[in-house]
């Protein structure tokens, strides 16, 4: 077993198997293959890779994993007890379990009354016979055995006696750990502290042998697990990011930074913890979905400050307005500039972007501060796009700045087409002023905009031969509405993020013509990569 210190709470991570639950989120071998290595890196103790009497995919997962050397994690397989009237022996996803590579074994069992009587349709002492049965020969085959109770907060206010009788007869078949699970995740915290407390004070169960597994159905999957381990339970269980079925699951990347940070215990320690924002970003991009801005520690917006007396405040004291430091989880502090901004949040955003301000005068201070409010006020936010912030820094810090000009657009025209054969394309004519010669391009691309920046470029790039090293890799579209129109006027925010081989930037345009807002972000884009090659 683990580290049995007072103090040392044991992560089990189940992001592989009821991580996979969740809408939207499935992973090949590989991927679970490379999850496998990301979370031993990041020490935790248990990672549970899956169902291997399930599925065929993690029926092979095993056989493969079974062959790494993992640092810090033991691997385990999950299952269930064994079917109703036959022995644990005959049983086929026993008998899986039983020969896997891996050392520890997770079951799942009932301990809900309502369960084994409606849904299992048997007694309940045949469910006790089972659950007993199920460890017995799992513990017969060498394996250390850990007991999912099932949906046991809900027995337990249904029926205490006979959930207790569960947790008892698991651990005298041999059970390493038993770990209570708000498998509904209906429960409060309160419910999650009066359960435990009852069963150390009146049934003399020792909490130090339980674990947690909660679910999010009531927003509290974290304050449930961190209640939990308050009142003496030492194995947490839970997901990267808390994905998971319906709502999800615990969310490890809070529930670790929690219990080390906040409370004093030892989880995958402070120097591991510092690799939280990456393994959360990691395993996002592996599976195919979009971080969650403002989840707390490791989301973008975690340390992001917006309003002016905010950013001031955190510049002189950073705790009178962050909770912790970022770079302590690996995040990063930010400000963002809006319509809400001070000059505190222009000075902090500049020296985050790498931009000395210090030669601004006050008036060219208040100045670009009111440019700010007044594009904000027409549909520009700035806050998503740093590329287009800094090229406005750049105007209103330097004379010489405001008269650059690397181009100037004359004209430009977009057509869609469709063809006899029902395939759509998009046309784009472009005519530029580039040091004084008159640049007139046409380009095809998958899309209008596609199309747009194809033309752009192919006008420019004998002229700034560097642009071959840049491409387009977002593009998005709000309709936002238009406050100094009257009526039902609109306009829309454009947002292109755009990259070479160093970095990323985002820039953005905003007109009442999606091309037009489309054409402003790509120029804006070219321009901030120029900008970049001249003081490289």
């Amino acid at each position: 077993m683990m580290k049995a210190e007072k103090d040392f709470i044991e992560v089990y991570d189940t992001t592989l198997r009821d991580g996979t639950q969740g809408e939207g989120f499935s992973l090949s071998i590989d991927d679970k293959l490379m999850i496998t290595d990301i979370l031993d890196d990041l020490g935790v103790n248990f990672i549970e890779g899956g169902f291997p009497a399930s599925n065929i995919k993690d029926k092979k997962f095993f056989e493969t994993a079974s062959k790494k050397t993992l640092k810090y994690s033991k691997l385990t397989a999950f299952g269930s007890t064994r079917k109703k009237n036959i022995k644990a022996n005959e049983d086929a996803g026993l008998n899986i379990l039983g020969e896997t590579a891996a050392d520890y074994v997770t079951i799942f069992g009932k301990s809900w009354d309502l369960h084994v009587i409606n849904v299992l349709k048997i007694s309940l002492n045949e469910n006790l016979d089972i659950i007993a049965d199920s460890i017995e020969f799992l513990k017969s085959c060498g394996k250390k055995v850990f007991f999912d109770a099932e949906h046991f907060f809900d027995g337990f206010k249904n029926n205490e006696e006979y959930s207790v009788k569960t947790i008892e007869t698991a651990f005298k078949a041999g059970a390493d750990k038993v770990i209570l699970c708000d498998t509904n995740g209906g429960s409060l915290p309160l419910n999650i502290s009066k359960a435990i407390d009852t069963l150390k004070k009146t049934h003399k169960i020792d909490a130090a042998r339980l674990g947690i597994h909660t679910h999010n159905d009531t927003d509290c999957a974290v304050a449930n697990t961190i209640a939990a381990v308050l009142d003496g339970v030492r194995h947490v269980q839970g997901t990267i990011n808390g994905y998971g079925e319906r709502t999800g699951n615990a969310n490890l990347s809070t529930i670790i930074p929690n219990l080390e940070l906040k409370i004093g215990f030892k989880t995958i320690g402070k120097e591991k913890i510092k690799n939280l924002l990456k393994v959360s970003r990691l395993i996002d991009e592996i599976s195919n979905n979009t971080p969650v801005k403002n989840m707390p520690y490791v989301g973008e917006s975690a340390f992001a400050h917006k309003a002016g007396l905010h950013a001031n405040a955190v510049l002189k004291t950073p705790s009178s307005y962050e909770h912790i430091d970022p770079f302590i989880v690996g995040n990063n502090r930010r400000f963002l500039i809006s319509e809400l901004s001070g000059k505190s949040n222009i000075e902090a955003k500049a020296k985050e972007l790498g931009f000395d301000i210090g030669a601004l005068s006050e008036s060219q201070e208040t100045e670009l501060l009111n440019k700010i409010k007044e594009l904000e006020s027409s549909g520009f936010n700035f806050e998503s796009a740093d590329g287009s912030f800094k090229i406005l820094l750049n105007k209103y810090s330097s004379e010489d700045y405001k008269n650059k000009e690397y181009f100037k657009l004359v004209a430009f025209r977009v057509n869609i087409e469709k063809t006899e054969d029902k395939n759509i394309f998009s046309e784009a004519v472009v005519m530029i002023d580039v040091k004084g010669k008159t640049e007139h391009t046409v380009a095809v691309g998958d899309g209008p905009v596609n199309a747009l920046d194809n033309a752009l470029r192919k006008a420019l790039v004998k002229f700034y031969p560097v642009l071959n090293e840049m491409k387009l890799t977002d593009f998005k579209v709000r309709v936002i509405s238009n406050k100094t129109k009257s009526g039902t006027a609109s306009c829309v925010r454009v947002l292109i993020e755009s990259s070479d081989k160093e970095e990323k930037w985002t820039t953005l345009g905003v007109s009442e013509n999606i091309i037009e807002a489309s054409y402003i972000a790509l120029a804006d884009s070219i321009i901030y990569k120029l900008d970049k090659e001249s003081t490289d």
